[in-house]
């Protein structure tokens, strides 16, 4: 070994060490959008994704793992807040031009890590706000380098911080293009704790594939796009090893909902956009050597909600003035034998609050007749109540296909009431939702048919 090798290595040798023994955690959150539960081969896939699945034999998996929406932006944004969404005022997807965004009183991660002393980093799709007051270096991160919203819409710009690079980009060379920068970033921070949260636009359609795995995968271009977004892990695990930073890095994947058109939701019922498992159970994988257990099943729920305070935990950050709808979940990352409390889960479709998870079990109140794809809810959209709540077990029947209802009928009035508690504490557009879905339960015919969509 040459002097200037020699010298390299030590240097990255020491930086490690430092790293374990007085530097905060870096923090590496990697979202993809629209991946189904069953689009990884470590979750059941005939998708290769070694990368992810060697990050999952190093790390914890997650069976049991759920968006805070069905839909990106509300997803996103509850992530990004550890509340949901409906809370300020983002019920849908936003359109380009949307005047709407994470409002400036709500708390982001990236403030409260950047107060804490991380150079701040995001790659990728922003989508919870596309003006200016709204974007990513308005919210707390220092550099960004990505495109407002999703990729099929239409333009699709390309910024670096403020500034608009590229009026419209190619949407084929997004993953390599966001793996770069990634890779870019991590070299540049790598003298300080950094946040980076690395949001990649596959495998949502329009499918956009390098020609590098154009065809790779054999399964389609949706396989192709999950090979490329799986190779995009491989290098950013590999940059951490490159520069010593690998045992001082908690490393976080997972999807913003459950897969639209093309991709798999395994065992699950329903797809984006529903309130059925399907819709919003997602992977959820985490590494960090020496912290998290290697090759652990999550011995419990969880959810995005939970990332906020458990990463501000992590990193000594404070936390938001504001309630959390999520908690921290250090204990259960770290296999430790300590229980997760939390109040009821909610499923909430646009304002309206459609099904609720308590324990292992799930009720079903609820269900709308659209979906919420438009910003806010559409003129004439209803949610209509369910004749009789449907009760699962989704710890033992994750496909929600035996109804336990009548079985237990105590199950359903604790959750019920908890869920009526939890909603006071909403503000009025979910009170209100809630309020006129009752109303609807009481026009309901002899016969149990829906005569018209009556509005109180």
């Amino acid at each position: 070994m040459n002097r200037r090798n020699f010298l390299k290595s030590a240097l990255v040798s020491s930086g490690g060490l430092l790293n374990a023994q007085n530097r905060k955690p870096n923090i590496i959150v990697i979202l993809a959008d629209d991946l189904g539960y069953g689009d990884l081969g470590c979750y059941g896939s005939q998708i290769a994704t070694p990368n992810l699945d060697r990050m999952a034999t190093e790390g914890m998996r997650f069976e049991d793992f759920y968006s805070a929406n069905s839909v990106c932006s509300p997803a996103r944004a509850s992530l990004m807040t550890g509340r949901y969404a409906a809370r300020f005022g983002l019920p849908g997807v936003l359109l380009p031009g949307a005047s709407r965004g994470i409002p400036e009183s709500e708390v982001t991660l990236a403030q409260l890590l950047h107060d804490a002393g991380y150079v701040t980093g995001c790659v990728g799709k922003w989508h919870m706000g596309n003006l200016p007051r709204f974007m990513p270096n308005a919210r707390g991160f220092d550099e960004y380098f990505g495109v407002p919203y999703s990729n099929d819409m239409d333009p699709l710009p390309l910024f670096h911080n403020r500034d608009l690079i590229e009026s419209e980009t190619s949407n084929d060379l997004l993953t390599q293009r966001f793996t770069q920068a990634a890779v870019d970033f991590i070299e540049r921070s790598k003298a300080q704790p950094f946040f980076l949260y690395l949001a990649h636009c596959a495998p949502h359609i329009p499918i956009g594939v390098s020609p590098a795995f154009a065809g790779k995968s054999g399964l389609g271009d949706y396989g192709d796009a999950v090979q490329e977004l799986d190779w995009s892990v491989g290098r950013v695990l590999a940059a951490l090893a490159d520069n010593g930073l690998d045992d001082n890095t908690i490393v976080i994947f997972s999807s913003d909902n459950g897969p639209w058109y093309q991709g798999s939701p395994g065992r699950l019922r329903g797809r984006k956009g529903e309130s059925y498992e399907g819709g919003m159970r997602v992977p959820m994988i985490a590494r960090m050597p020496g912290r998290i257990p290697a090759g652990t099943l999550a011995a419990g729920m969880a959810s995005h909600l939970d990332l906020l305070p458990t990463l501000t935990t992590m990193a000594g950050a404070g936390q938001p003035w504001q309630p959390l709808d999520g908690v921290d979940i250090t204990s259960l990352l770290e296999a430790r034998d300590i229980p997760v409390e939390r109040d009821v889960f909610l499923f909430l479709d646009g304002y309206d609050v459609q099904c609720a998870r308590f324990g292992n079990f799930k009720l079903h109140l609820s269900r709308c007749d659209e979906p919420p794809w438009l910003d806010g809810i559409p003129e004439g959209r209803t949610n209509l109540p369910l004749e009789r709540p449907e009760l699962y077990d989704v710890g033992r029947d994750p496909s929600e296909s035996y109804e336990l209802g009548l079985q237990k009928p105590l199950m359903v009035a604790r959750i019920k009431a908890r869920v009526e508690d939890l909603i006071r504490t909403f503000p009025l557009e979910v009170r209100n939702a809630w309020r006129d879905t009752q109303f609807r339960r009481t026009r309901w015919t002899p016969t149990g048919a829906y005569p018209s969509k009556v509005k109180p």
